[in-house]
């Protein structure tokens, strides 16, 4: 006889885990069904983003950044060190330590909030009436069957991978293979400079290989204001970044310990990288085959995405999808909004999101964050604007941690000074956007941030400068 659930949820990744328990703090009776297991062959929970994704990579972007410092920086301080040496394994220990330690955290939490967890794959396997049935199948253990009255799709996404290269994460990685590399490539090749490229190429050069990079796209960073992209393009060189733009990937030969790739550069001219290791990074796919969800009278489009309304509803009643599986961005904070959203409206409130206000951020050293429009999109919109930029090597904090690289840029209405957008080139890029994302949300002008009070001597003092130069070009410290 199959289980009755108030709400199921096929997915644990940051948005699947978080619907659960925002549903289970409603009242509802809710399973969540999660098939991964981690490299010791255990169920665990927290998807891609926890397991593969966000949480390792930022960990061992910190270590590598530790390495990189203590090697080359701490002079700059007048603090001598001779001697530094590596230790990758107990790098890649604590990394997954860390890892374990949100993952039980997870675990905790559904128990907590008495969330069913349902380990194994599931599928659809019909609707009736009011009720939507779900398969659960498992390797140790025998088929579940469970009904739900409402479903939320979280299934996540995988890495896209190229036809002809074959990935094995041993000699050709995608992001799971380069978080778990055993030792450090004397030269490293990247097929692919979005934020996962930049991410993991930083990490591997930090700790010695020679990193290349190559693009298909004619410019880096191309959805960044093009001010970041022209700063990010001029800090990665310096760091030792080879990033070719407007490549073309041709033949690629794996062999027994390396691999050779043929390219073609933005010129035509034919090209050749040898690299012991590569690392294809070239975008995500949703993870919605295998789904069954023929059997509910639901398709996903040509890319692989469930269609979904403003609200995360698909075309078939009390079945939503959320986070990657959708359109938008692919970012774990946006399925969580999306994860509480859908939770509130199945239990009767009105929740809301602006997309507009979802950031983005890449943690490279100096990490990169934006919000809301660039220039380029609101010249195509046709918007009059004004700007305001401030650099770090005018902010005393960041002199004083040996971070003067970057600025803040507040692009603002030229009639209304309301604030269109914020862009950060940052050692706490990460962490300053949230100020701006707060600013957007309350519809806040230049003026606004320009009149409150920030600590000094901050990071943050940055941001306000900026929207003083933007709101009346004012700024104090220039």
């Amino acid at each position: 006889m199959a289980q009755n659930f108030d709400l199921v949820v096929i997915g644990a990744g940051p948005g699947g885990y978080i619907a659960a328990i925002r549903a289970a703090q409603l009242g509802m009776r809710v399973a969540c069904v999660e098939k991964w297991r981690n490299p010791a062959g255990e169920p665990a929970l927290g998807g891609t983003c926890l397991n593969v994704g966000c949480i390792p990579s930022k960990a061992l972007l910190a270590s590598s950044e530790e390495f990189e410092n203590a090697s080359q920086h701490l002079g700059d301080h007048g603090i001598a060190v001779s001697g530094v040496k590596l230790d990758l394994a107990k790098m890649m220990a604590r990394k997954d330590s860390i890892v374990s330690k949100m993952t039980k955290g997870i675990e905790f939490l559904f128990r907590k909030n008495k969330i069913t967890w349902l380990k194994g794959h599931g599928r659809f396997v019909a609707t009736e009436d009011e009720t939507i049935r779900i398969e659960v199948s498992d390797d140790d253990k025998d088929l579940q069957l469970v009904d739900a009255q409402q479903v939320i799709i979280a299934t996540g996404s995988k890495a896209r991978h190229l036809p002809g290269i074959p990935v094995d994460n041993k000699l050709v990685c995608d992001n799971e293979g380069a978080l778990a590399m055993t030792e450090v490539p004397k030269r490293l090749g990247v097929i692919g400079a979005g934020v996962i490229g930049l991410e993991l190429g930083s990490v591997w050069r930090r700790l010695g290989a020679e990193v290349t990079i190559l693009e298909a796209l004619p410019t880096l960073l191309g959805t960044a204001d093009p001010s970041v992209q022209k700063e990010a393009a001029r800090l990665f060189a310096r760091q030792g970044l080879k990033i070719h733009l407007g490549a073309k990937i041709g033949e690629v030969d794996v062999g027994k310990k390396n691999v050779k790739l043929g390219w073609t550069d933005a010129k035509g001219a034919e090209q050749q990288l040898e690299c012991d290791r590569l690392i294809v990074s070239v975008g995500r796919v949703p993870n919605t085959d295998g789904l069954n969800l023929d059997a509910i009278g639901l398709a996903a489009d040509e890319r692989g995405f469930v269609p979904v309304d403003e609200q995360c509803r698909t075309s078939v009643p009390r079945v939503w999808a959320i986070g990657d599986v959708v359109r938008g961005p692919m970012l774990a904070h946006k399925a969580e909004e999306e994860g509480v959203m859908v939770a509130e409206l199945i239990a009767g409130q009105k929740p809301h999101i602006d997309y507009n206000t979802v950031p983005w951020v890449i943690y490279t050293s100096p990490e990169i964050a934006w919000v809301g429009k660039n220039e380029q999109q609101l010249k195509e919109e046709g918007r009059a604007f004004k700007t305001g930029q401030f650099p770090f090597a005018a902010n005393g904090r960041a002199l004083g941690i040996n971070a003067p690289d970057g600025f803040v840029k507040v692009i603002a209405d030229e009639q209304t000074d309301e604030v269109l957008g914020v862009h950060i080139v940052s050692a706490a890029a990460s962490d300053m956007i949230a100020e701006a994302v707060m600013a957007m949300e309350f519809k806040a002008s230049a003026e606004d941030i320009g009149r409150i009070c920030h600590p000094h001597p901050s990071m943050s003092e940055a941001m306000r400068e900026a929207a003083l130069a933007a709101s009346d070009k004012r700024a104090l410290n220039m």
